[in-house]
């Protein structure tokens, strides 16, 4: 005899709702168009990706996506054909921003875009508090003594250090409490 497998209403009900709350949940996610686009997608979230296609470098089939959890070693014969880096981890996590501009000013080709992110923290609110300028101070000194924390940044001290490494700002952008930034480097373009 052969056995059948009998389901309730409410089971087959709860598999309907279950398959239509999936549906749309699948349905606004952008549509990665390569594995480069899924992995930012994981490790930069939505945001970033629909940055990059605000901007035009959605279609764009040289760029590279620096993870921010898989550590890659990169040669400038490796970075010759690159029209966009992408770094996913926020400028104020990085140790030693100093260098890491550099290094990317120095292994990218000339006009070539870097695109980043930071956290403004300019933007925060004044919240009203007599101690809001001795708790920046303090944000500050704690940040300087202990290098493992996020560092305080502002739009115009960023602007300011990719000039100073050879990249000219093109788009600043803020969503959802971080500021997405395109840079060109400037190295023998003449800008």
């Amino acid at each position: 005899m052969d056995s059948i497998s009998v389901s309730t209403e409410a089971d087959i009900i709860t598999k309907k709702i279950a398959d239509t709350i999936y549906s749309r949940r699948q349905s606004f996610k952008p549509v990665a168009k390569s594995p480069v686009f899924d992995n930012l997608i994981v490790e930069g979230g939505e945001n970033f990706f629909n940055y990059l296609e605000m901007n035009g470098f959605g279609n764009e089939p040289n760029l590279l996506v620096l993870s921010s959890k898989h550590h890659f070693y990169y040669d400038h014969n490796d970075l010759k054909g690159v029209k966009v880096l992408v770094n996913v981890r926020r400028l104020n996590i990085i140790k030693h921003l100093d260098s890491f501009l550099h290094v990317i000013f120095r292994v990218l080709p000339p006009d070539a875009n870097f695109v980043g992110c930071f956290s403004d923290n300019g933007n925060l609110k004044k919240d009203g508090s007599p101690f809001y300028q001795t708790r920046l101070f303090y944000q500050k000194f704690i940040n300087f003594l202990d290098s493992r924390t996020d560092r305080y940044m502002v739009k115009s001290e960023i602007i300011e250090l990719l000039d100073s490494h050879g990249f000219k700002v093109i788009d600043m952008t803020e969503i959802d409490g971080l500021t997405y930034f395109t840079t060109r480097n400037k190295r023998n373009s003449g800008e």
